[in-house]
């Protein structure tokens, strides 16, 4: 099954998450198909926290693709905040 979901890059105690196209069998941050966003929490005011590419996301949930809980969350706090 093809999910969308978080990968955790970045050093340590300091971490940054690659949103990412991926088989649900391949392992959390090994191989994937496609990056179609980011997420950095420890973004300060002046950087971008997150950022999705939309239309990537509507096509790969048009094939069939899953969105994990927290990839889900974002998401939706990224439309919220695109709206206002």
């Amino acid at each position: 099954m093809v999910v969308i979901r978080l990968a955790r890059s970045g050093a340590k105690k300091r971490p940054f998450y690659n949103m990412v196209v991926t088989d649900s069998r391949n392992r959390r941050d090994g191989r994937f198909v496609e990056r179609i966003g980011f997420y950095n929490p420890v973004a300060s005011e002046s950087e971008q926290g997150l950022v999705v590419n939309v239309e990537r996301l509507a096509y790969w949930q048009g094939t069939g693709a899953q969105l994990s809980p927290t990839a889900a969350r974002l998401v939706k706090q990224f439309n919220a905040k695109k709206a206002a």
